[in-house]
């Protein structure tokens, strides 16, 4: 059977009339309003699974209370009967589209533009819903495929290594007299760049390229490396390396991963460096368990080079990240314990600490990292500790590049150097995000903002001749539903705003875009009750959006029992009234 949606869309948006002509209602709108009225389970046109379930006992009653709404014969008026007469109609046919298992998978998969389409007569009527979605999600699946060949997925790291000791640690007098000598010397003494690209080659292989150059003290060197990874089954992979460079000769690697049991995974890397010197084999072994929901237990072998056994604990949680190891080893050996902790900001600030001894010395470390754009992660750390002295770190990560400066200020315990190192990078990083990152950023948004605006105007501007329309056709009905409440003494939608409240002393500028939902809400009431799921109300009948974009809530001020009662939402939030703890306390 071939569906007929195509023919009357086409038809419906074609058709000539001078009150409609600037403004032609969607049927997606419609559709928005037969899922959103109250009865069904959940308020928007296509948010997701739980509102594509809607089951059909739930539908008929949105489409009766939508029929009784727009029946032509309610109104008298030659305009809104006219415009009531092709909202009907809609509603008719989006009813259509959804009661019918057939259009509906259609629809719910690839919206009103799936059914516009033609075509769709291939698609045999005794195939069900989950045998739609399942083709659809085997096409997105290779579309998946094919996007994930094209990307490479870069990678790299810039380290700038500099001394900036002549700062604390000044030459003796006798050298004051050499040339340049007043000023202080800050070189920088080391640095590293390293960048890594991957080509997926098909659903299981990927081949990597990376490569390194490195330089200290004048003297420096690089290397290329290539791997080739396969992904043998769902419990593991294997990748095998080949790289070369002018310091090092051939390198041969193997590494393997598996997954033994659901909470426990096994990772082997066996190497094989040639050199002037011979052939140094090399091999890492970790072995690793989940020991709670948060908690990962490591133990690690390394022997070659610089043999070790390593055993770490590391609990990460929604707001701290907390690692405690030891190590044995040649030469190294020591003891860590590191805590960071998490706030929940919007800047996703951290702040950490930690304290590792060895037979190396001591180093204590603490810092603090956090978001200043979109893809723009910034932190700085002080390492305290003997017998290296006071660092400065400083690192920036953006996107999936890291640039790292660490600044070498001593090699003394100096109190200015710890006071400065701490102090410093703070009234700096200040100073950059009140001066320049905080006005840049708001800049962007705006710009942005507007951007949206511009592209959605035309929309934005239908959209609320559709939702005044809407309106107007709501006043008889919402005539009765206030005399029935008053009856009973029930809800009563005194005053009802929706969009952009300013209520920050700081944002007086910010201009207020609201617009009056009195009537939209109170048409929704139903028995004293109205409930609004947590989806965004832009898409209830009446409703439009006023301030794209941006934050919006939905203010309303309420009658219930001959009280007054006031409640303010968010756009996404779940809404119930009547409810006590909205009651306005007029002793006050």
């Amino acid at each position: 059977m071939k569906i007929a949606i195509h023919s009357f869309i086409h038809s419906f948006f074609h058709t000539e009339n001078p009150i409609l002509q600037a403004t032609p209602p969607d049927f997606e709108d419609i559709g928005n309003e037969l899922r959103s009225f109250p009865g069904t389970s959940q308020s928007g046109w296509g948010k997701g699974e739980e509102g594509r379930q809607a089951s059909s006992e739930e539908l008929k009653a949105a489409y009766r209370r939508l029929c009784m709404l727009y029946h032509p014969d309610k109104h008298r008026d030659p305009e809104l009967k006219l415009q009531a007469e092709r909202l009907f109609n809609l509603v008719h046919q989006a009813y259509e589209v959804l009661s019918d298992p057939q259009t509906r998978a259609i629809y719910d998969i690839y919206g009103k533009r799936g059914l516009e389409m033609e075509g769709w007569e291939v698609v045999e009527r005794r195939r069900t819903p989950a045998e739609i979605r399942e083709e659809f999600e085997r096409l997105q699946r290779e579309r998946e495929e094919r996007r994930l060949q094209q990307r490479t997925n870069p990678k790299g790291t810039i380290s700038v290594g500099i001394d900036a000791t002549d700062l604390f640690d000044r030459y003796e007098e006798e050298y004051e007299d050499v040339s340049g000598s007043g000023f202080p010397q800050i070189e920088i003494n080391k640095m590293h760049i390293s960048q890594s690209i991957e080509a997926p080659l098909t659903a299981s292989d990927t081949a990597i390229l990376s490569g390194s150059l490195s330089t200290q003290n004048g003297n420096g060197g690089g290397s290329i490396n290539f791997a080739l990874r396969r992904v043998t089954s769902a419990k593991g992979w294997g990748e095998l390396e080949f790289g070369a460079g002018d310091l090092q000769g051939p390198l041969f690697g193997l590494k393997l991963f598996r997954n033994l049991t659901p909470r426990c995974f096994v990772t082997t890397n066996c190497a094989l460096q040639f050199s002037s010197r011979g052939i140094r084999p090399g091999l890492t072994t970790v072995l690793a368990r989940n020991l709670d929901k948060n908690t990962v237990g490591y133990l690690q072998w390394r022997w070659g080079i610089q043999s070790a056994m390593n055993t770490s604990i590391v609990r990460d949680t929604k707001t701290s990240h907390f690692t405690v190891a030891l190590q044995l080893g040649i030469p190294h050996s020591f003891a860590l314990i590191s805590y960071q902790h998490k706030f929940q900001d919007d800047d996703q600030t951290r702040v950490k600490g930690s304290l590792k001894a060895g037979f190396f010395g001591t180093v204590v470390e603490y810092g603090a990292e956090r978001k200043i754009s979109r893809h723009s992660v910034l932190g700085a750390a002080v390492s305290v500790g003997v017998p290296q002295g006071v660092s400065l770190k400083v690192k920036l990560n953006r996107a999936s590049q890291t640039y790292f400066f660490p600044i070498h200020l001593t090699d003394q315990l100096l109190p200015s150097a710890v006071f400065y190192a701490t102090v410093g990078p703070l009234v700096l990083y200040f100073a950059l995000h009140r001066l320049v990152i905080g006005p840049y950023l708001r800049a962007q948004k705006e710009k942005e903002l507007e951007k949206q605006r511009e592209s959605t105007a035309t929309d934005i501007l239908q959209k609320k001749q559709e939702a005044e329309a809407a309106v107007q056709l709501m006043q008889e009905s919402v005539r009765r539903i206030i005399e029935a409440e008053e009856s009973r003494m029930g809800l009563i939608i005194v005053n009802a705003w929706y969009g952009k409240f300013v209520n920050d002393k700081s944002k007086k500028s910010e201009k207020v875009k609201v617009i009056d939902v009195t009537v939209p809400l109170q048409c929704l009431v139903k028995d004293s009750k109205l409930i609004l799921t947590e989806a965004s109300k832009a898409g209830l009948p009446g409703f439009y959006d006023p301030c794209v974009g941006e934050e919006k809530n939905l203010k309303v001020l309420y009658q219930f029992r001959g009280v007054l009662h006031q409640v303010m939402a968010l756009d996404s939030e779940t809404l119930r009234i009547p409810k006590q703890s909205h009651r306005i306390d007029t002793d006050g």
